[in-house]
């Protein structure tokens, strides 16, 4: 059993990150922050998902003011471009055609805040994702199930698309929405969540 010593919110409303935390017990309040999701000028991937991260945190700071909040960005980023969320189908299949046989990767920069002292953590993890062949009559029938519509890069690690997946290096928690297995420790490390002795 785990014990929370401190109040936690996610500043998050994917579903795919709520799972991650549930999955080790953890209750937390969730958060959508409003922010300008805008990439900078000269702003270079990592940065600009450890900004993203950041400015969701000091966001939710003044809805949570003793909470620790928990915040993230996850970017698919291939050949110097970020891959974001396809706007219709034409668009998921043109990501699609772009990744089959390539090697890309996924960021996902992350912050830990103590709304109350203003100590935090950051970290922006890299995992590398090679990807199989993909035919035409397989884009076409993976779009037409739904679910490369809301998601980064036009996939899901840990739905139907992880048999588009030939192999990962790095984290594969990172691709699916955070680094859990660093996020973890932290708040073990802490002490805003220990291990309970029953």
């Amino acid at each position: 059993m785990i014990i929370q010593n401190r109040q936690l919110c996610l500043a998050s409303s994917s579903p795919r990150r709520h799972e991650l935390l549930k999955r080790y017990g953890l209750q937390f309040e969730s958060y959508s922050p409003d922010i300008d999701e805008t990439q900078r000028d000269e702003e270079d991937v990592a940065t600009f998902g450890l900004r993203m991260a950041h400015e969701k945190a000091f966001a939710a700071k003044p809805f949570f003011p003793e909470s620790i909040i928990l915040a993230g960005d996850t970017i698919v980023y291939y050949d110097q471009q970020i891959l974001g969320k396809p706007v219709d189908h034409k668009d998921a299949a043109e990501i699609l055609n772009t990744l089959s046989e390539q090697r890309h990767e996924v960021y996902s920069a992350y912050i830990l805040l103590d709304a109350r002292s203003g100590h935090y953590i950051d970290q922006s993890v890299c995992t590398h994702v090679q990807f199989k062949p993909l035919s035409q009559e397989w884009i076409a029938w993976y779009i037409a199930t739904g679910e490369p519509m809301d998601k980064a890069g036009a996939y899901s690690i840990q739905g139907i698309g992880t048999v588009m997946v030939e192999k990962i290096d790095g984290s594969y928690n990172n691709v699916v929405g955070f680094p859990i297995e660093s996020i973890f420790w932290h708040l073990i490390d802490t002490g805003w969540v220990q291990f309970s002795k029953k």
